[in-house]
């Protein structure tokens, strides 16, 4: 259990959900199936798409952290997704439910600092969302049901909700309009791309919000006026990337 100041809160003591190491769930370890399934073949792209972009990424995210954080952001995000691009080749990218739980395990061992503690817990809850479909193929809806359960988790742990200048206010509208496409029986693949939308959007607008939660709590409104909340901006482009990446993969 670890315990982080999130701004001018008390401090709130986070368990940190520790993903099954691969010893927990059987005597092999994870590894990559010989050959990939199309659900093995989309993760994939998705995967590699996304935690590249975050590598280009990495100045800016820094930059825009260093007037409202500890300026470490882009710095923190690069460790994880080139973690996760060096054990990508060890992910049982035909098991969803196990890809998300493995990269969770990257994240824990790699990445650091409060950001990695939100992303662990966040795929932990995605994996425990996903678990009872494990080795088979997961529907969007289930995707869908497996980015809001993550969601609830981050905001039960981080102490955060929608407004407060965080990652979620990219990931929940990113939810609802997922949720809200698929719905109304919306393509899945369209749904995704306009969730992402929602994602960059709602990003973007911490601009307009005043920190209610971790550092930027202590961040003045006129300079957090002039940059987006990096953890929002990181989440927003990671998802954009993986739905266009997954949208090209359908085209191909």
């Amino acid at each position: 259990m670890m315990a982080l100041n999130y701004g001018v809160h008390p401090p709130t003591k986070i368990p940190i959900p520790v993903p099954p190491s691969p010893s927990a769930k059987g005597n092999e370890p994870q590894r990559r199936p010989l050959q990939l399934s199309k659900q093995g073949q989309v993760l994939e792209i998705a995967i590699e798409t996304a935690a590249n972009v975050i590598l280009d990424l990495k100045n800016s995210l820094n930059d825009w952290d260093s007037k409202v954080g500890d300026g470490d952001c882009g710095s923190t995000m690069y460790r994880g997704a080139k973690a996760i691009l060096e054990d990508i080749k060890n992910y049982p990218l035909n098991d969803a439910a196990e890809t998300v739980n493995e990269i969770g395990s990257t994240i824990r061992r790699a990445m650091g600092g409060t950001s990695g503690i939100i992303y662990t817990i966040f795929c932990k809850a995605a994996y425990t969302q996903l678990k009872p479909s494990s080795g088979s193929v997961v529907t969007p809806k289930q995707w869908a049901e497996a980015l809001a359960a993550s969601i609830a988790a981050v905001s039960k742990y981080g102490g955060a909700s929608a407004g407060y200048r965080t990652l979620l206010d990219a990931l929940l509208p990113a939810s609802s309009v997922l949720q809200e496409k698929l719905n109304a029986g919306e393509d899945p693949i369209t749904a995704f791309v306009l969730s992402s939308e929602a994602a960059l959007t709602g990003a973007e607008l911490t601009k307009k919000m005043q920190a209610q939660a971790w550092r930027s709590t202590y961040v003045s409104s006129e300079l957090l006026s002039t940059v987006p909340d990096p953890g929002a901006m990181a989440v927003a482009t990671w998802y954009r990337a993986a739905a266009l990446a997954v949208q090209q993969k359908y085209k191909s």
